[in-house]
């Protein structure tokens, strides 16, 4: 059975295991320093907020999510899903379905009108998801980075 539920301190290591393993899908590098903040704001859970699956105990899965405000519905938060990934071992096991409806789940509690997220449109294997469990709205991303 597949266990959903804020990461734990002891839960660290194997964390940032999976979130190295997820930047590196995407061809990135990031400093040590970026996953010491994020491990601090998820643990704060005011601003930036994670959940970890389990399976027997050990974390499987990653997904980090925050809310923010929306022009286009009065007086409602969104909820973007930043972040998620698997360990490749239990990939087609229901640990990213799993993530992906407690972070609706959460978001419906605080009163969201929406969770969303983004995907390399490479990812395929992803993608076979996020077509059963929501609806690709069409959208183009663009970014210009600032630093």
């Amino acid at each position: 059975m597949i266990d959903i539920g804020t990461l734990l301190p002891s839960e660290r290591d194997a964390w940032e295991s999976l979130f190295r393993a997820y930047i590196h899908f995407y061809q990135r590098v990031e400093p040590d320093e970026m996953y010491e903040r994020a491990w601090l704001e998820f643990q704060a859970g005011t601003r930036l907020h994670a959940f970890g699956a389990r399976l027997d105990g050990r974390l499987v899965g990653i997904t980090h999510f925050f809310t923010h405000g929306n022009t286009s519905a009065p007086d409602t938060d969104v909820c973007y899903l930043q972040d998620l990934f698997t360990a490749s071992d239990v990939r087609g096991k229901g640990v990213g379905r799993a993530l992906i409806q407690a972070v609706a789940d959460w978001a419906r509690d605080r009163g969201c009108t929406r969770v969303y997220w983004n995907t390399h449109e490479s990812n395929s294997t992803a993608r076979l998801l996020y077509d059963k469990v929501a609806e690709n709205r069409g959208f183009i991303r663009y970014q210009i980075e600032l630093a």
